[in-house]
Parts: structure tokens; sequence; C-alpha cells
């Protein structure tokens, strides 16, 4: 594995890798420090460190040493681990942190293939000397201060003379609302309209000048609220009724939220399982299986690491995916459909009722194989699916011609 205290540019998965397996990046990230003092013309450095301060949680200087970095330049690279490279991917990022592109290194840690970052601005949206590539991706993700980089970047890429994967037209459709909006009427597959509503809306509902369904209507308690623009549960909150608004905005300062109706889909047992799905032009690939007796579940914190019985679910889900993916089809194939995206990950889960029902559909969600072997055995065979899906999807690109 790459040492993250190398100097070339290392991107996110050395750091992820390492943060899965426990260690402590404190001591890494102040030997990078350390070293680009040292080298403080050496843009691939400051690009690590900001990396590596992203995952100790340290944001704002993470967001802040990264400016430097794209002040001396916005174009980098990950290699392919043999070289010459098989397929050479121009990835289009944007400055931010760990979530606001699609990490696409993680999926494709180790391969044959060339990633070629540029980070885009809506005033210089593409690189003035674009490197050969055999395909571009719009890793960027759909948030309201995008949408102007997404804006520029869509006629110059209408008629590109590679292939275009996850075109910037269709970013939006990953958007909570807009994603709520286009996956309604399809048969089993349950997604609660979801809309933008300002903090005084909210406040009206608290005073008794308002009601729920007066609000959002159809709406009705309990709700799921989070800030527009928050990632990973940030600020995630199920409401029961006014009190709760009014206890949630008094902790919570941002202007705007998304609010929709919360769905139970606890199973007979009282825990709720929770499904990460990579669509990859089209065709399903199951990336995990989070189960826990809380209804917002992140992998991380839902006791996989602790529970054999756990895991031992996850590997049943996992060995017999193909049952599931052809019990939600339709759904799957609407998604696809949908939101005309080539490579999409659905965060979902299946209701009392035997409908699929989706949290999130984004393509900037996190696919890795960097679990513990001896814990995750099972996930070195489907991740690995899931990887060579998406290498054989860029390699038909090539064949296929444009």
């Amino acid at each position: 594995m790459t040492h993250p205290v190398e100097t070339s540019y290392l991107g996110l998965a050395p750091f992820l890798r390492l943060n899965l397996a426990g260690s402590d990046l404190r001591p890494i990230a102040q030997a990078l420090l350390e070293k680009a003092e040292q080298d403080q013309e050496n843009a691939d450095l400051w690009m690590n460190l900001s990396t590596a301060f992203f995952c100790i949680g340290q944001r704002e200087h993470g967001l802040l040493i990264q400016q430097q970095a794209l002040c001396m330049q916005r174009s980098y690279r990950v290699a392919a681990a043999t070289q010459p490279a098989r397929f050479r991917l121009m990835v289009l990022m944007v400055a931010g942190d760990i979530s606001e592109n699609t990490p696409i290194d993680c999926l494709l840690e180790g391969s044959d293939i060339d990633l070629l970052y540029y980070f885009a601005t809506s005033e210089f949206p593409l690189p003035d000397d674009i490197p050969e590539h055999d395909a571009v991706l719009v890793a960027i993700c759909d948030a309201e201060a995008n949408h102007p980089v997404l804006q520029a970047l869509t006629p110059l890429l209408a008629r590109w003379p590679t292939h275009v994967i996850n075109a910037p037209q269709h970013i939006t459709n990953t958007g909570r609302d807009t994603a709520s909006d286009l996956l309604q009427q399809v048969d089993g597959l349950l997604m609660p309209p979801t809309r933008q509503r300002d903090r005084a809306a909210l406040q009206a509902i608290v005073r008794g000048d308002s009601q729920i369904d007066k609000v959002f209507e159809g709406c009705r308690f309990p709700i799921i609220l989070r800030p527009v623009g928050s990632h990973a549960g940030r600020d995630l909150d199920k409401i029961e009724d006014p009190q709760g608004i009014r206890e949630y905005l008094a902790r919570v300062p941002e202007a705007d939220f998304f609010i929709s109706r919360f769905i139970d889909y606890s199973g007979p047992d009282g825990l709720f399982r929770k499904f990460r799905i990579a669509l990859i032009a089209g065709q399903p690939f199951a990336c995990h299986m989070g189960i826990s007796s809380h209804w917002m579940i992140h992998y991380l914190n839902a006791g996989m690491y602790d529970d054999a019985n756990k895991r031992a679910e996850e590997a049943r889900f996992m060995d017999g995916f193909a049952a599931f993916a052809e019990r939600h089809q339709t759904a799957l194939t609407a998604i696809h459909q949908r939101s005309k995206m080539d490579y999409i990950c659905i965060d979902c889960a299946e209701t009392p009722s035997g409908e699929l029902l989706i949290f999130e559909i984004d393509h900037a969600m996190v696919v890795h194989a960097m679990d513990p072997e001896d814990l995750f055995p099972y996930k070195q065979i489907h991740m690995g699916k899931v990887r060579q899906a998406f290498e054989n999807f860029l390699f038909s690109l090539n064949a296929g011609g444009r």
C-alpha cells in the first residue's frame, strides 16, 4: 500500500484504508505537514495534507490547505498500479471535503486505470491543457454551490469526443427533493416526497401559527429533518411533534432544511436493516448491509465489526443478492432510467410490506473493499464484483466507440 507521506498525490483511498484499520492518522498528518513546510511549492503534498485533515475531522483546516494547493495547480493524478495504464479516466471534481465528489479511487484502488483529476470552477470548468484520456467522469455532487460549475460544464461536454460518465445535466437528479419526485409512482418503490423549507416555516409550526400538513401538504408526524447540504447524517433527526422541532432548531442553526415523512422499516425482531447498492450502467451490485437497533444506520457505528451474527447476516444478503435484485428489479430499473446516471449508489431498505424504501440516491457515496478480511472474508468476493463491473464498463467504452 502506498504510504501517505509520499510526495505524489494519493487521493482518498490510502487514508481511508488506514482509518478503517483503526490507525491514528494524526501522526501522519503531522509528518505530511512537516514535509510540506520543507517543500512548500509541492501542491501534491498540500493536497494530501488536506485529505489527512478531513479524515481526522479537521474540516476547516482541510479546506484552507486544499485551497492553498489549488492556487498552485488544479490538476492531479493517481497513477495506475501498472504502466502503461489500460484506461485513462479524467475525473472532474470541485473543491470541498471528501463528501463533495465521487471517491472513485476507493473503488479502483490498485487498478490499471489512470485517474486524471481536475478541480473545476464555473470560470474554469475544464483545464487549459486537456490530458489524453479515454472517458470523462463528472464526480461533482449535487450541492447548490456546485450548480454553476455543472451548468458551465453541460454545453462543453455535450459533444465531447470521448464518453462522458454521469453527464452534468443529470447530476441534479440525485438531489433529495428532485429524486423523490422522479421516483414516485413506481411499483414496489417507496421514496417519501422531500421538500425544502426555510427556518421561518418550521418556526411557524412551533408557534402554532401553522401545521405540518400546511407547510408540507400530505406530510404528518413523525418527520425527518436535516439541513440542506448536509451529508453522512449530520444533524439528521426524527421529529415527533412541534416541541421536537423547537428543540431541533435550538441546536441546529442552518436556514434551510429538507423535510420528509418518517417510515418505520424495522423488521419483526425490531432491528433496522439498510442496504447500499451500486448501479453500474443499470446493473445492481450489493456493497454492504448495516444492521442496527437505531433507525439511523451508519455502517461504522452499526456494530458490524463487533457482532459476528450481524456479519453472518450481511454475508447471506450479499451471497443471495441475485434474489434481492430480482425481487426489486422494477424499482432498480426505474432508478437507473429516471436518474439517467451511469454510476449511482442507493441507500435503501425493505419495508414490512416488501417495498424498496429509498433513503438516497447519489454518486458520491464511498464504495470500497477495505474492510478487514479476517472479519469480512465475504466482502472481498462481492466488492471485487463491483470493481470488475465498473472496470468492464470503462473498457467497453473504448471497445464500443463514442
